[in-house]
């Protein structure tokens, strides 16, 4: 027979398993909250980051000095940062808003707030995601009488500053350029601002002195590469120093070069093969301006066609190589002066806000062009402007010379890899 004073013993602490159990349970709640809740936290402004980070890159990119700089870059930076995914990989965000064009801002050279595009030299990202729901944390801290401290939704908050930077490498076209006599860095290596350039195909000959031919960023000789190199995605990683090859006649370049235009063959898209913002052209049929011709931002000189404008302007109304037209014999009648010019090729993309040049455009059409010695060496980077689409592989194209590519005000903003002495500039994070 058990004594009853035993018996109430072990019923004591029967219930003060019951209550360690308790407790034990309760403080483990408390672990799974944290790490849940906050785990949750935590992927959110992971996230959040790195839509801000894309979104700087993308403004600074577009930090240029041009009176359009601002709305470019708003407009790009929205564009990129809000194709990211946020809270839990939701694609609205989770339906708590995404970046609006008032979450960009811009910074002077002395980082002081500015509206002024010509002064902008930083884009700054930011955006606070709020109403992130705390599930554990918010029951645990009801259960303990102290909600307020604990409440029902969170906000996460992050930032990111970008501006343009040398590289140490960049992605140029397959075409480069010799100083003319006595050309240096310091005059421009003898060329006007704004002054027309042709690219002669000698087919294997190199250019000669204050001219423009067609090389091989690779150092190879193949025709093929040249094509290769002038497409989407194109070559990236030439450097100071490398050797350029001399292809030989050129077979294929003209489709690659076109759809920086908005020129197509049945077979192609604007989808897949994007334009630049603008396919409108220039030659000297349509734009009448003595040396330097400046069509990148010039007036248009008595006796050039009626629909002219520059390409600054142009670009804003998402003109295509028809003006606001879609036929691409009137493209070509309006750039070259002869309607068949582009028989070889069928379609353009569709201009306006609601085209094609605004929904697939990129900046295409200034581009960066390597400086070569004698040798086909690098010796710099030059920011050039393609002025008209080709009738065929074999046809002289013109290009607008727009200075030196590492300068601030250089509107040529290339990938690449940052971190160079000198050089193109690259957008590149910097907060």
């Amino acid at each position: 027979m058990i004594p009853h004073n035993r018996y109430a013993v072990r019923q004591r602490q029967h219930g003060a398993v019951i209550l360690t159990v308790c407790f034990l349970l309760f403080f483990l709640l408390g672990f799974v909250a944290i790490a849940f809740d906050l785990g949750r936290l935590f992927i959110v402004k992971t996230e959040l980051q790195t839509a801000m980070d894309s979104c700087a890159l993308a403004a600074a990119q577009e930090l240029d000095g041009q009176s359009s700089a601002l709305a470019r870059a708003r407009r790009a930076g929205t564009t990129v940062a809000n194709l990211n995914r946020v809270n839990l990989q939701s694609a609205s965000w989770d339906g708590k808003g995404q970046l609006p064009d008032t979450g960009i801002s811009f910074r002077d050279q002395g980082y002081m707030p500015t509206t002024a595009p010509a002064s902008a030299r930083y884009a700054q990202c930011e955006h606070r995601q709020s109403e992130i729901r705390m599930w554990l944390l918010h029951a645990l801290g009801t259960f303990a009488g102290n909600g307020t401290a604990n409440p029902s939704t969170r906000a996460v908050l992050a930032s990111a500053v970008a501006t343009r930077g040398s590289a140490q490498s960049t992605c140029p076209i397959p075409v480069a350029m010799k100083a003319k006599a006595g050309g240096t860095p310091s005059n421009n290596y003898g060329f006007l601002v704004g002054e027309w350039v042709t690219v002669f195909d000698k087919g294997g000959a190199a250019a000669s002195a204050g001219e423009m031919g067609w090389y091989n960023l690779d150092g190879s000789k193949s025709a093929s590469e040249t094509a290769a190199e002038l497409a989407e995605g194109g070559y990236c990683g030439t450097r100071l120093g490398d050797t350029l090859g001399t292809p030989g006649a050129q077979t294929s370049v003209d489709r690659p070069w076109n759809y920086r235009f908005g020129v197509y063959k049945n077979s192609d898209s604007p989808a897949l093969n994007h334009p630049d913002q603008s396919g409108y052209s220039y030659t000297a049929a349509n734009w009448k301006n003595a040396v330097p011709q400046n069509a990148f931002a010039g007036t248009p000189a008595p006796g050039s066609h009626a629909s002219a404008q520059n390409y600054i302007t142009k670009r804003a109304a998402y003109a295509s190589l028809a003006d606001t037209g879609t036929s691409i014999k009137t493209g070509s009648l309006i750039a070259f002066g002869d309607n068949n010019r582009l028989n070889s090729f069928q379609k353009l993309a569709t201009p306006g806000a609601a085209g094609e040049h605004r929904q697939y455009g990129t900046s295409r059409r200034l581009v960066i062009v390597p400086v070569i010695n004698g040798a086909s060496q690098v010796t710099d980077f030059v920011c050039m402007f393609m002025l008209h689409p080709l009738s065929g592989p074999n046809d002289p194209a013109q290009l607008e010379f727009r200075g030196l590519a590492g300068i601030a005000t250089s509107p040529c903003a290339p990938g690449g890899t940052p971190g160079g002495a000198a050089g193109p500039l690259v957008p590149v994070l910097v907060r």
